[in-house]
């Protein structure tokens, strides 16, 4: 049986009067690679940094491997590896004196496991942290999560910055990582990452989960993709049945996502007077924008 890694219940975190995250609830199973996914300011990271006790829930609780994250912060954090959507660091240093400060943090200095990291990553270890792009910053922060072979890994928006081609490279490493054994949460706004790299996801929105799904799940849901061409233009309220999202018409084509029988669809434009219809298949980046409308 696979064990809880991590364990949300019902957590709520306000800032004042102003909504944080509310009654998020999710679990992640051990060897998971779970996606948390929502647009920006959606409640992404607050949900981890609160799961980090960087910040301290209003209410509700959440575990990491068993322990509460507040109350244990300090005993569960040699085992966690966390990527800051927005990493600083000590901006003096060179890259390999940071790296080597980060691993005696955890008691795991291990400078054959930095070189290769570094290596595949293509991060000078010998240059000052002030004096790096953007994206080699990014390859500081992702070899410091990674250096000490944590059990799990938190990654808050981890490719911004980076180009395709090492966005690959640190997909394949997080593969490998997951075959080792080590589980990952990882938050994201872009849905072609969570796509290629994921098997569940937790989708939030304006602060509260509003589906959690296996991906193969959200293939197969039945959502279908409509596309139109009607003698007239048609407005949006003659879609406004059960089941149709995402509404799009440009003169007289119209498409949209739509969920249901589509023998009661067919009833329902009967009266459009359609000169086309064309059902397909929805790419999953079209379902997911379904749940952000």
């Amino acid at each position: 049986m696979k064990e809880t890694v991590i364990e949300i219940k019902n957590l709520k975190k306000y800032y004042g009067k102003q909504r944080g995250i509310k009654d998020v609830s999710f679990s992640v199973q051990e060897g998971d690679i779970f996606g948390f996914i929502g647009p920006n300011g959606a409640g992404k990271s607050t949900t981890i940094r609160t799961l980090l006790a960087l910040l301290k829930p209003t209410s509700g609780s959440a575990t990491i491997f068993g322990k509460d994250c507040v109350d244990h912060a300090s005993d569960i954090a040699g085992d966690i590896g966390y990527l800051s959507g927005e990493p600083s660091y000590y901006e003096n240093m060179k890259v390999k004196e940071f790296l080597g400060y980060s691993a005696e943090l955890y008691g795991k200095k291990n400078s054959s496991r930095l070189e290769e990291l570094a290596e595949r990553l293509q991060l000078d270890l010998n240059r000052k942290i002030e004096d790096l792009s953007m994206g080699n910053k990014k390859k500081v922060g992702i070899v410091s999560a990674l250096l000490h072979s944590p059990r799990l890994l938190i990654l808050d928006e981890p490719t911004s910055g980076l180009d395709p081609l090492m966005q690959q490279i640190f997909f394949d490493i997080l593969k490998e990582e997951n075959t080792k054994g080590t589980t990952i949460l990882f938050s994201s706004h872009v849905l072609s990452e969570v796509q290629k790299l994921c098997d569940k996801v937790a989708i939030i929105k304006e602060g509260e989960i509003i589906d959690i799904k296996s991906i193969t799940e959200l293939r197969n849901n039945g959502y279908k993709k409509v596309s139109l061409v009607t003698d007239n233009p048609l407005g949006k309220e003659e879609l406004d049945f059960d089941g149709v999202a995402d509404v799009n018409i440009t003169g007289n084509s119209t498409s949209f996502i739509y969920m249901g029988s589509v023998t009661d669809l067919l009833y329902k434009i009967n009266s459009f007077k359609v000169r086309d219809v064309f059902i397909e298949e929805p790419t999953l980046e079209e379902i997911f924008l379904h749940y952000y409308q």
